[in-house]
């Protein structure tokens, strides 16, 4: 049976965790998130930014352990019970598959602003286009990674420059609903980080895994962390947070106030790669997650077929993209987003679980990262991450039910 290729760099992972996260959380979400979090949204990234930090160094240690794609099926399955492993497993998988989903419906509003293209048809024909890519290998998937992600930064890096002579115009910690808006927006907000636990699935396409992947994690979450907050900053110092809040294009629309002409339309174009970019590596993650699982026998066995000319694994990659078909039929970005949410941080406070547990279960594992902050054996930051992650999926259904 023909297997994954080691081809993947330090570089080339960061890149793609970087890629994995700049997208459809900053360019489509920063306008809803603005509703509850005012001028002072750039808190709210922030403390999204601590939550995704800490979660993150607990994946880092995890992933030096474990050289798998199942990643977090993994970490259940040796920490805990088979059965809990397999659930978390599938939750990891939706959660991938409907990040897809939501972002497709955020490169639809941008298009529509651009072309007369229906929103939905436009969201699925964005999902079989990069579906394709994925099918052709991972190389070429890497390369369009690469040059999206380039683009996607530059147009975020011209946010934050035309921001600075506006910086001061506003009062950067008004908070029209209070210390909750930022909690409530930072729930919301963190679909802008979701990413960085998929980076984990690249590990058998990676070379010298053990060191590559911890590191990969932790400078794609400092990275976007810096981008994000100046990119908030630089928004609602141009437009203010009740206009942001109004927008379907609200980055369009900073670019649009501060420089006028086709400066809107060229932002526009930029958030297409970037959401697109963003589409095609949640694509990747949860195929591989589907192989990686079907591997260990969690899922059926023709889910780990992998192809002999385009070494993909063409079966997984098929059925990641009619679930996610299925779920960009919902049509509402803000909803499949926070159902992303809950499905990721049920997720996170089982894999903070399964490295406390770990620390104890299996003490002499190899670990090539080691989380600091312990006593004796006992992390303290799984605990914190175990923490922040009940506390976001609080804040997320009080937003649904309220």
């Amino acid at each position: 049976m023909a297997k994954l290729k080691r081809t993947l760099t330090l570089f080339n992972v960061t890149v793609a965790g970087v890629g994995m996260i700049l997208g459809a959380g900053i360019y489509a979400l920063i306008g809803a998130a603005a509703v509850d979090a005012g001028n002072a949204i750039w808190l709210s990234f922030l403390l999204s930014a601590l939550i995704a930090l800490f979660t993150g160094l607990s994946y880092a240690e995890l992933s030096s352990m474990f050289k798998g794609d199942a990643g977090e099926y993994d970490y259940v399955n040796k920490s805990m019970h088979k059965h809990f492993a397999l659930f978390i497993g599938l939750t990891v998988i939706a959660a991938a598959i409907i990040t897809a989903s939501a972002v497709a419906l955020g490169f639809a509003g941008y298009l529509s602003t651009l072309l007369p293209i229906p929103y939905i048809a436009g969201a699925l024909l964005i999902i079989i286009l990069m579906s394709a890519i994925n099918l052709i290998g991972i190389k070429e998937a890497a390369w369009f990674n690469t040059i999206s992600t380039f683009i996607e930064f530059a147009g975020l890096l011209i946010i934050i420059v035309l921001g600075f002579k506006y910086v001061g115009s506003v009062n950067l910690l008004e908070l029209p609903n209070g210390i909750e808006g930022i909690f409530s927006s930072a729930a919301l907000v963190f679909f802008a980080f979701l990413g960085f636990e998929s980076i984990i699935k690249l590990a058998e396409e990676t070379k010298n895994p053990e060191k590559t992947i911890p590191k990969a994690i932790l400078l794609s979450i400092v990275i976007t962390s810096i981008v994000y907050v100046l990119v908030a900053i630089s928004a609602v110092s141009v437009v203010g947070w009740q206009a942001l809040s109004q927008s379907d294009a609200p980055l369009a629309l900073v670019a649009a106030t501060a420089l006028g002409g086709i400066s809107g339309p060229i932002l526009a174009v930029i958030a297409l790669f970037s959401t697109a970019n963003t589409i095609l590596l949640s694509l990747i993650t949860s195929s591989r997650q589907l192989y990686g699982m079907s591997k260990e026998k969690g899922l059926p066995k023709f889910l780990s077929h992998v192809s002999g000319k385009t070494r993909t694994p063409i079966f997984a990659i098929l059925v990641a993209t009619f679930i996610a078909i299925v779920f960009t039929l919902i049509g509402d970005i803000h909803v499949v987003a926070n159902i992303t949410n809950i499905f990721l941080f049920i997720t996170f406070g089982a894999v903070n679980l399964a490295l406390i547990i770990l620390r104890y279960k299996a003490p002499k594992m190899k670990r090539a990262f080691r989380l600091p902050l312990n006593i004796g054996k006992f992390p303290i930051i799984p605990l914190i991450g175990i923490i922040s992650s009940v506390v976001m999926i609080g804040f997320i259904i009080w937003g649904f039910i309220f």
